[in-house]
């Protein structure tokens, strides 16, 4: 029997989307607390309440980096402080493996991950009603995330949402939709414990 040690670091990225359907996120990276799950550990460096009704903060992806850490990736949106400068995504670009047996891809940027989680998002919203409960208090970001996922229905359902709301009557019951978005870096993010440049 091997004996493998891996240390589990979280990676947090804040997402927003502004009023043109465009990304951006901020990164945290930690690695919890004793005691501390995954999951508080995200909440924690993302300043989200555990019973907090209009975030979502979801475990959207891992990796393993040859250093032996494993990167658990949590997406939290909307992001909870959208004043603070983000990273936007030109695109949504999702790193791939060379071959259906060879899943990682040779290079992962933080870009790379942050697409992952928008499109990750994007499917939540149509299949996940807990998920859509909280993001439809958002309406840009379903619009955007209808945007995001036009490749499939993911899209068309989050679409069919908005749809439904409206109908309803329903506004947007967020305030601070939009209120004082930060200042947004073009390039890459930070990088920080077990991302890779």
């Amino acid at each position: 029997m091997v004996s493998v040690s891996v240390s589990v670091s979280v990676e947090t990225l804040m997402l927003r989307a502004g009023t043109d359907g465009r990304w951006a996120y901020r990164r945290a990276v930690t690695v919890p607390r004793p005691g501390e799950s995954p999951d508080e550990a995200a909440r924690r460096v993302s300043g989200v309440a555990p019973g907090a009704a209009g975030v979502v903060v979801h475990s959207t992806s891992w990796r393993h980096l040859p250093e032996g850490v494993l990167v658990l990736t949590y997406a939290v949106c909307p992001d909870p402080a959208p004043w603070l400068p983000a990273v936007e995504l030109a695109r949504l670009e999702i790193a791939r493996g060379s071959a259906p047996a060879t899943p990682t891809p040779e290079r992962i940027e933080a870009a790379h991950v942050a697409a992952h989680a928008v499109r990750h998002l994007a499917f939540l919203v149509a299949r996940d009603p807990v998920v859509r409960e909280a993001l439809l208090r958002h309406r840009g970001l379903v619009a955007a995330l209808a945007s995001a996922d036009t490749s499939d229905q993911h899209g068309v359902i989050a679409l069919d949402a908005l749809a439904a709301l409206d109908a309803a009557g329903e506004r947007d019951l967020d305030p601070m939709r939009w209120a004082r978005p930060g200042p947004v870096r073009s390039g890459a993010g930070e990088l920080g414990v077990g991302a890779r440049g």
